[in-house]
């Protein structure tokens, strides 16, 4: 039933031309309509060319976002992406990009880029596109302009294809990849861009159609696209999807250990579902899928996130008796387990044991100690941890510190902010954020004041986030006459209004304004009069 009604819904989706006969999730029949074919590509292709003029862009730094670089708008990067270096011409030509993206015609356009004199590369486009990967639409520009000159590779449609996946702007990467298609340029990398950005879009059938339509682009969708689209699935919590396409697909596609590995992964580390992790390992032994060193970290990973101490070292051992050696990973999870569950001993020798296992233990082996005790208001354990930390010569990183900061009084939050500051590891946004909710869950309201008059000492630039979470405290703290005067700041700073917080700041107003009316209309008696209904309550 629960096959049948996805079915259904995939062939109610975008595109149900694709999905005319069978289920996408059949390889077998592909579809007959590519996107080679589609009517839609050659209009987007005629449209593309006015694509960047169509909504006028403020280039000038919004107010709100340029004072912080934290909560300025960031793109997750993909490492296979990133150019490795910036090239010397980026800034000149990204100003240049600008200037001449007010002309009102591509002709206009692409006739000043020519004229000014910068002959552009393959490294350069790829260079301009990253500085540009916020403004996609200048990005298009510096894209074209490199057509025109014929310097598009493999490295420049990839990021291009990221950038504009990772804006939403599906329609536009495709017709970018079937032109760069038909200029024999190698499309395969670029289509599985295309998968994993579908599949952060939170749109599990596009991906799966994408994997489909490889074939369309003389790209076969072997063994590697299809780990490819099972990963990007499971890594953005499409885990039921990319089961059921691995299942539906085993005559194509055999069922094996690292597939089997991909959906455990997905239910033990981005879910953290112990049920359906343990129905996983389960369907592997009757599937005869042997487990490898791999399942068994993640199993392990996902039995100390939900402080199982028993079956982390249940499966240890028995992973230890099959012959496979436990990695760091599975060390910093034992640890973890071991420290929240009150054996802090015992997670200080497991420590001393990867180190005679020759393993070299990370940030993440000493947080997974850290932040147990400090959840457990162990901060003199946990200060001794990270002093061990800083002698093995391992750089604490900002979870560390907050760590510390979501526990510590006000004292101890002014110590660790200056640790920060030395250390070169912060503070950010993120870090005031963290500080101010605590204290207004602890109706601490002063020291949360303290805070926003410190912040400025540490260089940051209060934003939405800020403002918004001050308010909304002090409203619910009763400091009605503060909260607005900060709101009229944020306001005047140019940030947009917030109708809840508005909501929120009238009510309170009002809530008052009701009080006082109730107790100036109180008799001899003693009895409450609403001075509104003239009424008297006993």
């Amino acid at each position: 039933m629960a096959l049948h009604a996805l079915t259904t819904r995939l062939r109610q989706a975008t595109c149900p031309h694709v999905f005319r006969s069978l289920s996408i999730f059949h390889i077998s029949t592909l579809p007959s309509v590519s996107p080679l074919s589609h009517p839609g590509f050659d209009q987007l292709g005629h449209s593309l060319s006015g694509a960047f003029r169509r909504k006028p862009c403020d280039y000038s730094p919004c107010s709100h976002l340029s004072g912080l670089r934290f909560f300025s708008i960031q793109i997750r990067c993909d490492p296979d992406v990133v150019p490795e270096k910036s090239d010397p011409q980026e800034s000149t030509v990204v100003e240049l990009l600008k200037q001449v993206s007010l002309l009102p015609t591509e002709a206009e356009v692409m006739e000043s880029l020519k004229t000014s004199g910068i002959v552009p590369n393959g490294d350069l486009i790829c260079s301009v596109v990253w500085a540009l990967r916020e403004e996609w639409r200048l990005a298009v520009l510096a894209f074209k302009w490199g057509d025109k000159w014929g310097c598009i590779d493999e490295k420049v449609l990839n990021l291009m294809t990221w950038m504009l996946g990772s804006h939403g702007k599906f329609s536009i990467a495709w017709c970018l990849i079937r032109d760069s298609h038909r200029s024999s340029v190698d499309t395969r990398q670029a289509m599985l861009v295309m998968i994993d950005r579908y599949a952060a879009a939170n749109n599990p059938t596009k991906a799966i159609w994408t994997f489909h339509v490889m074939e369309k682009f003389r790209t076969a969708p072997d063994e590697e696209a299809y780990c490819a689209l099972l990963t990007a699935l499971c890594k953005n919590g499409n885990i039921e999807e990319a089961e059921e396409f691995m299942l539906l697909n085993k005559k194509l596609f055999p069922l094996g250990t690292e597939s089997f590995n991909i959906i455990l992964n997905g239910w033990s580390n981005v879910t953290v579902d112990v049920i359906e992790a343990k129905r996983v390992w389960r369907e592997m032994s009757r599937c005869c899928i042997t487990p490898n060193a791999t399942s068994y970290t993640h199993m392990i990973c996902c039995f100390s996130k939900v402080s199982n101490l028993f079956d982390c070292l249940r499966l240890y051992d028995e992973m230890k008796k099959r012959g496979w050696v436990p990695g760091l990973e599975v060390y910093n999870s034992l640890i973890y387990v071991l420290t929240r569950e009150n054996c802090f001993s015992e997670a200080l020798k497991m420590l001393e044991k990867l180190k005679e296992e020759g393993l070299h233990p990370n940030h993440a082996t000493y947080d997974s100690m850290i932040r147990p005790l400090c959840e457990a208001k162990k901060l003199d354990e946990a200060r001794a941890v990270l002093s061990s930390m800083i002698g093995d010569n391992i750089q604490p990183t900002i979870e560390t510190y907050h760590s510390f900061l979501e526990v510590t009084s006000f004292e101890g939050t002014l110590e660790v902010l200056s640790m920060m500051r030395k250390a070169g590891v912060g503070p950010t946004g993120d870090t005031f954020l963290l500080i101010l909710e605590k204290f207004f869950k602890l109706s601490q309201v002063e020291n949360a004041l303290r805070i926003w008059v410190e912040m400025r000492q540490y260089e940051i630039v209060p934003v939405a986030p800020h403002y918004l979470k001050v308010v909304h405290g002090l409203a619910t703290s009763g400091y009605l006459i503060k909260a607005k005067e900060i709101y009229s700041e944020m306001r005047a700073k140019g940030f947009l209004d917030d109708p809840k917080l508005k909501k929120l700041l009238y009510r309170t107003a009002r809530r008052k304004k009701d009080r006082r009316e109730w107790h100036a209309g109180e008799d001899d008696r003693g009895a409450g009069v609403n001075v509104k209904k003239g009424t008297i309550l006993r």
